[in-house]
């Protein structure tokens, strides 16, 4: 038989797109130690403290090439709130969560997230 005439493959429920199981929650080194405190990095900066980044933005927009010199006060506040978030158990809990969720999605859809389109 040629290999347009073999029947397709079965689809396995537990991997239908064969990309990985759904409802798996084992994590890879990567996804624990580069994936997820990405999330975590987004989430603090645009959720958790908004205030502390404008503050340094605008430091830095004001004072351009010196900025390393005059924005140490709002690099250390920006700093202290980001490791604060970083170090919280729960956070870091939800935003696995988050990342398991996302992952699980695109197994069972074959669709990444980026390419996803919400139907009202």
């Amino acid at each position: 038989m040629s290999l347009a005439q073999q029947e397709p493959a079965a689809i396995n429920p537990r991997n239908p797109h064969g990309l990985g199981d759904p409802n798996d929650t084992t994590l890879r080194k990567v996804e624990r130690e580069v994936l997820i405190p990405k999330i975590m990095r987004d989430r603090a900066r645009s959720e958790l403290c908004p205030k502390e980044v404008a503050d340094f933005e605008e430091c830095c927009k004001a004072s351009s090439i010196f900025m390393v010199a005059t924005c140490r006060k709002q690099n250390s506040a920006l700093m202290d709130c980001l490791s604060r978030w970083y170090k919280n158990e729960a956070f870091k809990e939800e935003c696995k969560a988050i990342y398991l969720q996302e992952r699980a999605e695109y197994r069972s859809t074959g669709i990444p997230k980026k390419n996803r389109v919400e139907k009202i």
